[in-house]
């Protein structure tokens, strides 16, 4: 372990390790340093020069990216003159910027747009004839768009492909100030985590297909969960957004930093799985293949339980440990089984050695910690001798449907699927980023959700469904 060290920042001690780069002390302390090029995943670059720093005892400034902390350091990051070196620095990152921020899919959330801001200068001491033209709107591939006329050549992007990837799509192309990104000839960019570069970009060069000009950030609502794609259970930002007249929707996931999960990256199918949440909404109960009223669809499961002694309880590795809880619990108070089993989750073409796994639920984990078999054979069991089999979210039966034949059969299911159709009662649930709750990842770490997501008709979570049965066995003694 590093030593620990005192140092001086505008006047304020700290503890910071010894050896470690200053700007990463600054970043950690949440003191204001404006940089471009440095990243904490991607390391020190100092191109960009911004991260000026006055450092007592050194003749001139100095950038805290490639700055080793010493002991008794003094640092202002503050000061006329340290402000001065920092704004002439901008000021020649402008001069062949476009001035297009009421258009750019990056406004509201540019470092180039908030440095101009707080450097306090708005008018340039440098008149040029003609802009520099570079490519506008070129297709990287891997729903990646560039405008290389906005690039402030951090080069982020091509060390993420370089260092993080090791794919190496993008390069810096020509010289001095015609100096651009660019993909190498018959090398589009495909890597599976290619996405990652619309937020490493500190301005509005690299932008989202997906997400360009569905909104504008300051719209948009967001709260923190983690991606249900599989068993990593990357941290992400859930941007959202309730229009008039519409209900909430969620508009994009981005990375969150966990760097004892997923670091700085997520991949991008989890990033684009969105879109899955925003479809093919179950909602309407169904009893007797007809649509019909959550209090009629609720008491027709609570009879189909009361009435049958062989019951199996079939759970989704996406539930969340509160769920599956509440399950075993009713399970228990009904005397009936409760199954795990779920190979349609595992596909073994989807896990890398990086943040991919093969599992692609959320929760599997959890099934130990609640004894919840999901043995083949057991299920198998379990299944020929049950006479009421009760689905929660798992689709297995969908390329299994005639495994159902002469059962009674329930389901609870937040997206249409074919399973719905062999059942004697549906009832429509919240989504997995509709409710709250606690899940386990592959590497036995434990994590909270808490949605915020508001909709006009929000429909019942799974513990709020089964505590509703609960008390409903409960009065009818069964």
């Amino acid at each position: 372990m590093s030593e620990i060290v005192k140092i001086s920042v505008n006047g304020e001690e700290l503890e910071a390790p010894k050896g470690g780069l200053l700007i990463d002390t600054l970043l950690d302390e949440k003191i204001h340093i404006p940089h471009f090029c440095y990243h904490q995943a991607l390391g020190k670059d100092g191109n960009c020069r911004m991260c000026m720093v006055e450092i007592e005892g050194q003749k001139r400034p100095q950038i805290a990216c490639d700055t080793p902390i010493k002991d008794g350091m003094i640092v202002r990051t503050k000061g006329e003159n340290i402000e001065k070196v920092r704004r002439d620095i901008l000021e020649l990152e402008l001069i062949n910027h476009p001035i297009d921020c009421p258009t750019c899919d990056q406004a509201g959330e540019c470092k180039l747009q908030d440095y101009y801001m707080q450097s306090g200068f708005y008018e340039s001491r440098v008149n040029v004839d003609s802009k520099n033209n570079a490519r506008k709107r070129v297709d990287l591939g891997a729903n990646v768009m560039l405008d290389q006329e906005r690039c402030v050549l951090c080069t982020r992007c091509v060390r993420f492909c370089s260092d993080i990837t090791g794919t190496n799509e993008l390069g810096v192309i020509n010289r001095a100030d015609h100096s651009v990104i660019g993909t190498f000839p018959g090398r589009p960019l495909s890597n599976p985590y290619a996405m990652n570069v619309v937020d490493l970009c500190p301005v509005g060069a690299l932008t989202s297909k997906d997400f360009r000009f569905k909104q504008r950030v300051w719209f948009l609502e967001t709260f923190d969960a983690i991606c249900n794609g599989c068993s990593k259970g990357c941290n992400i930002h859930v941007d959202h957004r309730k229009e008039k007249y519409k209900d909430d929707q969620i508009f994009r996931f981005r990375p969150k930093v966990n760097k004892s999960v997923n670091g700085h990256f997520i991949c991008d199918e989890g990033r684009l799985s969105y879109h899955e949440e925003n479809k093919n909404r179950f909602l309407t109960p169904i009893v007797d293949s007809k649509e019909s009223t959550l209090e009629n669809s609720l008491a027709a499961m609570f009879k189909l339980i009361a009435t049958n002694e062989n019951i199996l309880f079939i759970v989704s590795p996406n539930l969340s440990c509160e769920e599956l809880q509440n399950i075993n619990s009713l399970a228990s108070l009904t005397n009936s089984s409760v199954s795990g089993y779920s190979p349609n989750y595992i596909d073994n073409s989807f896990g890398d050695d990086y943040l991919k796994k093969s599992d692609k639920s959320a929760n599997r984990s959890a099934f130990k910690e609640y004894n919840i078999n999901e043995d083949e054979d057991d299920f198998n069991n379990k299944l020929n001798n049950a006479t009421l089999v009760v689905i929660f979210d798992n689709n297995y039966f969908d390329e299994n449907l005639t495994l159902l034949d002469n059962k009674k059969v329930v389901t609870c299911f937040s997206h249409n699927c074919l399973t719905i159709r062999k059942s004697n009662v549906a009832i429509p649930v919240s989504s997995f980023y509709e409710k709250s709750g606690t899940y386990i990842n592959c590497d036995g770490i434990k994590q909270k959700v808490v949605s915020k997501m508001n909709k006009e008709n929000p429909a019942l979570s799974v513990t709020s469904l089964l505590e509703e049965l609960k008390s409903m066995v409960e009065k009818g003694n069964i």
